[in-house]
């Protein structure tokens, strides 16, 4: 969701917060009126009558407000560091091309499919920032427009393959409305000062109906047979996985209207998908379960929360739904009071509810834990009476960044650095180094309401984007993965860089580890596959090995990129030997931006490969799809 490129965001409503008699909210309205003074002069100028039908007088209004804020807030591009290059933007193509840069072998048994990546991708060409008489609010880089960039797998009828690369915006529907303007129109809403926030919270709302534009980029899934795009701050949109069309914004139907959290997750053994939307206002969270085939809406539940914490992700286990309550809240009242809109409270609680998988707020069992912020989750399983969740925990958030954006470079280059533990504990490191995750073990019993925690890997490595073989979900597994931060590259640049994967061993301690009095249990044993030097990874997935039996038995495929030569890869690492050279490496004709999340969706693709590439040449053609010689000879 691990650095300013973690997949967080929000979603706000229109509701009033109850704040009517704060002096802050008196002094905001003081400073608003002021800054459009100037304005409102230059209009009393000309000698208006409005004697117009109501719809266009709305219409109007709307064009004033437009013109206000067009005079009141200046758009500055927020500049890249040459460290920082690969996070810039690429051009959309126009058609898929083909890629023949190929070292190794593709796998015969590899799954003929779709391995398909979202990431951040500012439309025009970097990401803004405003000032205005109510101060500066700017965008992070995790709010740059969604895009997918997929590779194609088709196996030939001789077994030989041919890969196909495209990559294409999600065309949102503020997106669509910025390309027709062909300008930024959304205001800053989440990082700046309080009363540029706030002013911008208002205005997009006024203007567009929305507090921040809808941007889609942070993970790609599959239900009922259909993929979707999504982030925290809108619902998710149907995506044709053939030609990264966008199709249509998805509310099962009427079903749903709120945003998904971006890791909805499918129940073992029926294949439903548990969803979980969050909203700055009441209620703050609710759970959703939808049918197998997505057309209908089972069951919705409103948690009953007191609080609005952002909570990334949701576990699911054969019975129970599980999700987090931690300190990391996006709080109303505190922006009118002047602070932050979202902030991590460190005095602040973290509990783990497990509830039915058809339950309601008053089935939740809830478990108080160690303060933490846990963005990402590699599996819940239920072993006899404990629940347990894996996931990758810090002690702090690595998101919004510093207060009010200020000095985010050093900020950020002093949360990445290399950690330094201090004796006598794994978890007792300097402030700094608090934004650290790793992966961390919950057992919550559910029969004595006891939990026992424990750190499964040491202070090394920074861990994060956790991936597993998705035919586990839900029941216990033996291997996890996830990405490994380089702390050095991130720290000079500001920005995290992923410079490896690793490959956890959940029922094996690690051999190397001597145990201490806080550590009983142990750490566990972990491979890595480090990349070659200044190149970092994002989007890693597993792929199964078509006719497999054991978990581990198939591939992690990651997008790459190498910063001396400017070259954008895709590895296929062979899972059972992790630390091996990859079994190949495909070099893309395009550079890839570091971005989020990846899947890879297994689907023979020989009779629609002209969909994905209409201009593909007959030959090649003819070598994957035997329906297109029989129609065309």
């Amino acid at each position: 969701m691990a650095s300013s490129g973690l997949p967080i965001h929000i979603h706000c409503s229109a509701q009033k917060p109850s704040v009517s008699s704060s002096a802050n909210f008196d002094h905001l309205k003081s400073t608003l009126s002021s800054a459009f003074k100037p304005f409102l002069k230059q209009i009393e100028r000309f000698p208006l009558r409005i004697d117009v039908a109501p719809q266009t007088l709305n219409k109007t209004c709307l064009k004033l407000v437009d013109a206000a804020v067009d005079f009141v807030f200046e758009f500055a591009d927020q500049p890249l560091l040459p460290s920082q290059s690969n996070f810039g933007p690429v051009n959309e193509m126009k058609e898929a091309v083909q890629v023949t840069n190929i070292q190794g072998e593709i796998p015969r048994d590899f799954a003929e499919g779709v391995y398909i990546r979202n990431g951040p991708n500012p439309i025009f060409g970097a990401l803004t920032s405003t000032s205005s008489m109510f101060g500066r609010s700017s965008y992070t880089w995790i709010e740059g427009e969604g895009m997918l960039h997929a590779l194609y797998f088709c196996k030939g009828v001789e077994g030989d393959w041919t890969v196909l690369y495209k990559n294409r915006y999600v065309e949102t529907e503020t997106l669509k409305l910025e390309k027709q303007r062909n300008k930024p129109l959304f205001l800053p809403a989440l990082e700046g000062d309080s009363p540029a926030i706030l002013s911008a919270y208002l205005l997009n709302m006024l203007r567009y109906g929305k507090v921040n534009k809808e941007i889609s980029n942070t993970n790609v899934f599959e239900h009922g047979g259909k993929m979707y795009s999504i982030a925290e701050n809108h619902k998710p949109q149907e995506i044709n996985i053939l030609t990264l069309e966008t199709l249509n914004d998805w509310d099962v139907n009427g079903g749903w209207n709120r945003p998904f959290s971006s890791h909805p997750k499918k129940a073992p053994g029926t294949g439903e998908l548990v969803i979980l939307g969050i909203d700055a206002t009441k209620p703050f969270a609710e759970l959703g379960i939808i049918s197998a085939d997505g057309n209908k809406l089972l069951h919705r539940a409103d948690l009953k929360l007191n609080r609005c914490s952002l909570c990334h992700e949701i576990g699911v286990t054969q019975r129970y739904n599980v999700f987090m309550d931690h300190p990391l809240l996006i709080d109303l009242n505190r922006l009118v009071r002047g602070s932050s809109l979202m902030k991590y409270e460190k005095e602040g609680y973290a509990r783990i509810g497990i509830m039915p998988r058809y339950g309601s707020a008053d089935s939740i069992q809830w478990f108080k834990v160690k303060p933490n912020c846990t963005f990402h989750l590699f599996n819940c399983f239920e072993d006899g009476d404990e629940v347990v969740m894996w996931g990758c925990r810090a002690l702090d958030s690595i998101i919004p960044g510093p207060d009010k954006g200020q000095n985010k470079f050093d900020w950020f280059s002093r949360k990445l650095r290399p950690i330094k533990p201090i004796e006598g504990s794994m978890d007792a490191v300097s402030e700094d180094q608090l934004v650290f995750p790793r992966p961390y073990e919950w057992r919550m019993n559910k029969q004595t309401g006891d939990v026992k925690e424990r750190n499964l890997t040491g202070t090394e490595y920074s861990m994060d984007f956790p991936f597993i073989n998705e035919g586990f979900v839900g029941v216990q597994n033996n291997y996890g993965y996830c990405q490994v931060r380089d702390s050095i590259a991130s720290s000079a640049s500001g920005m995290a860089k992923y410079g490896g994967l690793a490959k956890l061993y959940f029922g094996e301690q690690n051999p190397g580890f001597s145990l201490k009095e806080n550590e009983v249990e142990g750490l566990i044993k972990v491979e890595y596959h480090m990349f070659e030097k200044n190149t970092f990874g994002t989007g890693a997935a597993f792929v199964p090995k078509q006719g497999g039996v054991e978990e581990d038995d198939g591939w992690v495929v990651t997008f790459v990129h190498n910063e001396d030569t400017n070259i954008s890869q895709v590895l296929i690492i062979e899972a059972k030997s992790f630390t091996s050279k990859p079994v190949a490496r495909i070099t893309l004709p395009f550079r890839v931006p570091y971005g989020f999340h990846g899947t890879f969706r297994p689907m023979q693709l020989q009779n629609d490969i002209l969909s994905i590439i209409p201009s593909l040449n007959s030959k090649i053609v003819k070598s994957i799809s035997p329906s297109y010689s029989q129609i065309h000879e």
